[in-house]
Order: C-alpha cells, then structure tokens, then sequence
C-alpha cells in the first residue's frame, strides 16, 4: 500500500511491528521536484506506545495480518474487560489500561464493537465514533441565561464527564463523539 493511500485507522507493519494509523498530516514543500511528504502518527497495537513515521507519498508500506472482529460486552472484572465475538462466541479479555481510553464509551448493549485481532489475541478494541449515553448527574440549567452559548459539565452513566449547553437536562440520552468526547446532539 503506497503511503498516500493510507487512512486513519489502518494497520500498517513499521519496523516489523504492527501499528495503528490514529493521525495523519501532509506536507506539501514548495520547491519544484520535491515530494510531499506524509507524517503518521502512530500507535503500536501490541504495546501502545506512539510512533512517528515520515514517508513519502510514493513509498510503500505492507499492511499487517490483522482483523476486527464485531463482539459485545459481556462484563468488567478489577482487571479486564470480558467480551464475546458475535460471530463464533469466543471470549476476549482485555486488560483494563489497554482499553482505558474507551471505557468510558462502553455500555451493555453498545452495537458496533469490534475487537482487534492480532495473531488470533485480542490487543485492543475499537468503539463506534458515536455512542449515546445517559446523563447521570447535571445542574440545573437557569432559566434566562439560554441567549449565549453557554456549557455546564455533566456526568455521563459511565462516569464520562461531557460539556453539555445548559438546556440539556438529567435523564437525557446523548450522542457523544467518542474520539473527542465532545456533545454532539440529543439521541
């Protein structure tokens, strides 16, 4: 796969390592003849740590055995995170800190989950880029203070705690942007 092909979310080899493409950004130098240049910002799927690569748009990088796999939450003990493919019902577990950055997403029941296979082990697990959530704690809004666009913090059923403008009310269902934990509307 030629680097100017490749899309967030891609599991591309480095170094021998599998990675995760999480950013990309291009850099177009204004000299004749030069190449644009592609900086990836990368995650290692087996260890987490970030990975910066710089390529060219002509260079070529192999994509990793990898698959994603649809399953669903079955339960979270002290350490790990317990979840089912839907497809053959094997169990995954997931160590806590792999999947700290999406645990606040998840919820019983969340549709769209996928886990990442990586030499048939479970290394990660993907949430949908939209999930819909319950406001478990938010202040009252004021009444009169609706003219400006103004936020309030509330507390998601997850614990997420999500900016919120200040006519959204408890007991509410919203859709939240899980790659930036920002409000987006009401379900």
């Amino acid at each position: 796969m030629l680097a100017k092909e490749v899309k967030t979310g891609t599991v591309v080899v480095h170094d021998g390592n599998p990675v995760m493409i999480v950013g990309i950004s291009v850099q177009s130098p204004s000299a004749r003849g030069a190449a644009t240049l592609y900086k990836f910002r990368a995650r290692h799927v087996v260890t987490r740590n970030k990975v910066d690569i710089t390529l060219k748009g002509t260079d070529v990088l192999q994509e990793a055995d990898f698959s994603r796999r649809d399953v669903q939450m079955m339960y979270t003990d002290t350490e790990h995170l317990h979840v089912m493919d839907k497809e053959d019902y094997q169990q995954y577990e997931i160590p806590l800190e792999d999947a700290e950055e999406q645990l606040p997403y998840i919820t019983e029941g969340l549709e769209g989950m996928r886990a990442l296979i990586y030499n048939d082990a479970c290394v990660g697990i993907e949430v949908p880029a939209t999930v819909e959530l319950k406001i478990a704690q938010c202040d009252p809004g004021v009444k009169g203070n609706s003219a400006t666009s103004r936020t309030k913090p509330a507390t998601m059923e997850t614990g997420l705690v999500v900016q919120v403008p200040e006519y959204i009310k408890e007991d509410e269902v919203l859709k939240i942007d899980s790659r930036t934990g920002q409000f987006l509307s009401r379900a």
